[in-house]
């Protein structure tokens, strides 16, 4: 009997095996950008829902320009985790997904612009100011003490203030052209001014599968919070939703595309403040784990 047990042993272990293998394999690499003062540590609970949901899934979150080196400029910041990332994309022959979280999702978006190579299937932008900051949050009092919103844009035009991370996508509604001219990140992203890439860029970041926007109305720190999700403020300070916006009419890098091909995929969650949205299991569960497959 013994033998026997062995014998079937032998055989139904190894399959069961390859059952689970070929289980995980499926789940491409997850990669995790952070945000504005974060580090690697901060994101052990997305981890964790992400392996418990999908196990097996190789998860890896970036350990660049922590904490207070989060504050280098936006594009420094690009081409450091472009080197750090790459060699898993090349690694990943069905792709990889993209987590990326507060400012990191505009890390993540110069990324996906500049790489033409990517492969990146869902990109899921997590509580991201993609439209731009403008708010007096707990944030702007600690790194600017001597400003408030309406006039942070003394600091921000500046060619000083542009090697700030903050002042790259700072976006004061009341001095659009002082934005448009002097911003070096974001309004090239959003090809506010003019960009002779502009049309490489948009191709790049089309190469996504899914886009994912999400965000929530008590958010606290994105200022305002549809920013999360391309909406922002007219000079009257009133929310101007994404379709509405001229990026997505005039469909300057994708969007609008996005949303025809049905891969624009917005998820908005209320009572979740800025820092849980990555610790947050109700958010994981109806946000980002079916992208993740």
């Amino acid at each position: 009997m013994s033998v026997l047990v062995s014998r079937v042993s032998a055989l139904l272990y190894p399959l069961l095996g390859a059952c689970f293998w070929a289980s995980v394999a499926g789940y491409k690499p997850v990669i995790i950008v952070h945000g504005l003062f974060d580090s690697s540590e901060d994101f052990k609970n997305l981890k964790m829902f992400i392996n418990q949901s999908h196990p097996g899934t190789n998860v890896t979150v970036i350990d660049l320009f922590d904490r207070s080196a989060s504050l280098e400029p936006m594009w420094k910041q690009v081409e450091g985790f472009k080197a750090a990332i790459y060699p898993i994309m090349q690694n990943a022959a069905d792709g990889v997904h993209f987590i990326c979280y507060s400012q990191g999702g505009l890390v993540c978006r110069g990324i996906l612009s500049t790489l033409s190579e990517h492969n990146v299937n869902s990109f899921i932008s997590l509580s991201s100011p993609q439209a731009g900051q403008y708010g007096d949050t707990d944030y702007l009092k600690y790194l600017f003490p001597q400003f408030v919103k309406s006039n942070l844009y003394h600091l921000c035009y500046t060619g000083v203030g542009q090697r700030i991370s903050i002042c790259n996508y700072w976006n004061d509604p009341h001095h659009r052209d002082l934005y448009v001219n002097s911003s070096d990140y974001l309004a090239l992203l959003n090809s506010e001014r003019a960009n002779p890439n502009a049309t490489e860029w948009k191709k790049n970041f089309l190469k996504i599968k899914k886009l994912v926007l999400i965000g929530g109305p008590d958010d606290g720190v994105i200022t305002p919070w549809q920013s999360s999700q391309f909406g922002f403020y007219d000079n009257n300070e009133t929310v101007i939703e994404m379709q509405e916006q001229d990026l997505f009419l005039r469909d300057v890098f994708g969007l609008k595309t996005l949303a025809a091909r049905g891969d624009l995929i917005i998820c908005s969650v209320p009572g979740v403040q800025h820092v849980f949205w990555h610790s947050n299991e109700t958010v994981f569960h109806t946000c980002m784990e079916k992208w993740l497959e």
